[in-house]
């Protein structure tokens, strides 16, 4: 049986959810009357698909309701960092020790020797499915690609992409050591496999003797082909990688016009306050924008056999906030080397972050960070924010309070996309045994 939440939403053309509790920093509405937790109630008027009004409680007089009591209603998600092409892999391949290492070369060998197009498109669509029924309806992914993958997976990321339209936007970055880029016939095929693809160009950037030359073959490229940027940096424990002060001095260097996204700068926490404070201020100059992956950079970083870990391996977002710089929070790897766990639900991270990060007291505008900031931050302005006229895409949850919200997995959740209570029946892992190697 279809699975769809506890919410019996009509079938009906136009009706109201009635009694809705709305995080104020992700509702566009007048009037509506905030509280001190950054909650507004509110009723929601739905028209063909479409958010017709959002009106104070018992202002709409529209038939039939759904009187959701108090629970609360989200726009769909925007998870802004993740690795379709990895997850799902820990079955074959595990990290052997949880560290960064372990999942880079366990990675590796099971990318060389699994990665067909075939297990690449079944386990981008095992995520997919994960992802839409969570509540997720924009999603950008980075892909391996170093070469051979790169021609298996970019086609069967465009294929998906096509599959998926109308349920997830997807957008799609590469992914390679960023000094590749010395190689002018690599740099020509990343090139041309981003244009191909109309993708983002990405490297993962670390403290190489060429990275500033390196840096300068990407931003030319990318300032005469009109790319957009998004690098993996300084994911490290090691207060000497530095490769985001470099980035925003190639950015400042090449006076680059284009959306610069960079991602973990985990070493930057660990960095003296005036360093780290002056690379907050280049970051707040050139437009960067940082997102925080923090349930995958607690599980990596600062482990070391036999040890507990002394910090929680991620960056300084209410610094970067209290400084105007754009950030979000997002899902990054799934059940792979580099993430044993994880499943694409955008609430298990937000509610992990409040955790990890301090997200709370008071919430605030913090709910942006995995809806309407991460879509600003990847060009669709348009995803994220319950505002009259848009999409009735929506997230409804029995709990009323913060507190409510967050002590629970929420696994009843109802998802509307375009007014329709979608089936959000979880695909069973069982349908990746064979490629696990497993007897079904």
């Amino acid at each position: 049986m279809a699975e769809t939440g506890f919410a019996p939403v009509p079938e009906a053309n136009r009706f109201v959810l009635a009694n809705a509790t709305l995080p104020a920093a992700l509702v566009e509405a007048p009037g509506l009357v905030v509280t001190g937790d950054s909650l507004a109630r509110a009723d929601i008027i739905v028209s063909d698909g479409i958010i017709e009004s959002v009106t104070a409680p018992g202002a709409s007089v529209a038939t039939p309701r759904v009187d959701l009591d108090g629970g609360m209603a989200w726009p769909c998600f925007v998870d802004m960092h993740t690795h379709l092409d990895k997850g799902h892999i820990w079955g074959r391949k595990p990290n052997p020790n949880g560290t960064f290492q372990g999942a880079l070369d366990a990675a590796q060998a099971d990318r060389e020797a699994n990665w067909s197009a075939e297990d690449v498109r079944r386990r981008m669509d095992f995520a997919l499915r994960s992802a839409y029924a969570h509540g997720t309806a924009l999603i950008r992914t980075h892909i391996d690609s170093i070469a051979p993958q790169h021609a298996i997976s970019w086609p069967v990321f465009n294929e998906v992409r096509a599959d998926w339209a109308g349920r997830i936007d997807l957008q799609a970055v590469t992914i390679f050591a960023v000094d590749a880029v010395l190689d002018d016939n690599f740099l020509a095929a990343m090139a041309s496999t981003v244009r191909k693809y109309r993708g983002i160009f990405g490297a993962v950037t670390y403290m190489v003797p060429e990275l500033d030359r390196a840096l300068d073959r990407v931003f030319r490229l990318a300032r005469d082909s009109g790319f957009d940027l998004d690098f993996h940096v300084d994911e490290s424990e090691d207060p000497a990688a530095r490769s985001l002060r470099h980035i925003a001095a190639a950015a400042t260097r090449h006076a680059f016009k284009g959306r610069i996204n960079v991602g973990h700068c985990c070493s930057l926490a660990l960095q003296p306050r005036k360093e780290a404070e002056e690379t907050l201020a280049r970051l707040h100059e050139t437009g960067i924008s940082v997102v925080s992956l923090p349930m995958c950079n607690m599980y990596l970083q600062n482990r070391h056999a036999g040890r507990t870990p002394r910090w929680r391996g991620v960056t300084l977002l209410h610094e970067m906030c209290a400084r105007g710089i754009p950030v979000a929070v997002a899902s990054d790897n799934t059940r792979d080397p580099f993430y044993a766990y994880g499943d694409l639900d955008m609430m298990e991270v937000f509610r992990e972050a409040t955790r990890i990060m301090h997200f709370d007291h008071p919430v605030g505008d913090w709910p942006r960070l995995v809806a309407a900031d991460a879509a600003k931050i990847i060009g669709r302005p348009d995803v994220g924010m319950i505002v009259p006229g848009r999409p009735a895409d929506l997230v409804l949850f029995r709990a009323r309070s913060w507190t409510e919200l967050l002590a629970r997995p929420q696994a009843d959740r109802t998802v509307l996309r375009k007014g329709k209570a979608i089936d959000r029946t979880l695909p069973d892992y069982r349908e990746l045994d064979d490629l696990m190697g497993k007897a079904s």
